[in-house]
């Protein structure tokens, strides 16, 4: 089976006690893909120095490979600090010009480029510039692969050019209501509807999915498969998920996994309303324990769901 890809930052998420996690958005997002039994990725960049070592080791411990992981000899490893505010709601301090911020293309990755079944992306690794990979597994697009945009704003670390550049290559964009706030201000977009019609490019399909937290989820899904007449054979369908409480430890992560939930079982065939149901109840499991990367049984998440 052909792996689904994540690309964007690896990095030690470095808690005030000195406790450090391996974590990144496209890591998180990767490593879930993994543990809900699809061959996944991480194309990503590492410093040539003790905490590089380790992280590989880390990547390696828990399951994937660490083949895509460039080795940087003038940057460092990316180091993240974080602190949990109110309601176990992390916030993040993200050290700047780190190896993550220079991954480079490699010959090796045109096989991975050419046969992926999914890559998600996202802002972070795009702050000083989208690197060469990212381009080159979203344009041109595969007709077969999905592209998904896991918007993830952290800080400052973002602009107009890129979040609309990220929109139009992508097939689903994934964005929490605040985030959504930012891009209505920004886009002038004010409805996930407004904006998969406004901003994303039409693919074979296009969904924008919302996350509210504790609250669920909301989707808009559009197909554009059209008759003979060149009107739609379907209609937009918008829908709402409900929440799952949980007894929240922290958050760190929480939305990665939702991701990697909704692109696999979506890849296995399920509906969007079936994923989203999996993926609120996956992303509250995670919730409950420590860190980004935390191990969770399948089997149990899809009894909680219904999809057993």
């Amino acid at each position: 089976m052909n792996p689904i890809v994540g690309i964007g930052e690896v990095l030690w998420d470095v808690y005030p006690d000195g406790h450090k996690v391996a974590g990144g958005a496209p890591f998180n997002f990767a490593f879930h893909c993994h543990q809900l039994g699809h061959p996944s990725v991480i194309v990503s960049r590492v410093g040539a120095d003790e905490l590089g070592r380790e992280l590989r080791e880390r990547v390696r411990e828990l399951g994937l490979s660490d083949e895509y992981i460039q080795t940087d000899p003038e940057h460092p490893t990316g180091t993240v600090q974080v602190t949990l505010g109110a309601n176990a709601v992390p916030k993040y301090t993200i050290t700047e010009y780190v190896a993550w911020d220079y991954i480079a293309w490699e010959d090796r990755l045109e096989a991975l480029a050419a046969s992926h079944r999914a890559v998600c992306f996202g802002t972070l690794a795009q702050r000083f510039g989208t690197p060469v990979p990212v381009h080159r597994f979203t344009t041109p697009r595969s007709t077969t692969a999905l592209a998904v945009f896991d918007v993830n704003l952290r800080g400052s670390y973002f602009d107009v050019d890129r979040l609309e550049w990220g929109l139009g290559v992508c097939d689903w964009c994934k964005i929490n209501a605040d985030e959504l706030n930012t891009l209505r201000a920004l886009l002038g977009s004010s409805t996930p509807n407004e904006l998969a019609q406004g901003w994303m490019s039409a693919f074979a399909e296009r969904a924008v999915i919302v996350t509210h937290g504790e609250d669920g989820c909301e989707i808009y899904h559009q197909r554009e498969a059209r008759g003979a007449e060149g009107d739609p054979l379907f209609p937009p369908e918008t829908f709402a998920v409900p929440g799952v409480k949980a007894n929240v430890v922290d958050t760190v992560g929480a939305g990665d996994a939702f991701t990697a939930a909704m692109v696999c079982l979506h890849l296995e065939g399920k509906s969007l309303r079936e994923a989203a149901a999996f993926a609120v109840h996956y992303a509250a499991r995670v919730c409950e324990q420590p860190g980004g990367t935390p191990r969770i049984a399948r089997a149990e998440v899809e009894r909680a769901a219904g999809l057993r």
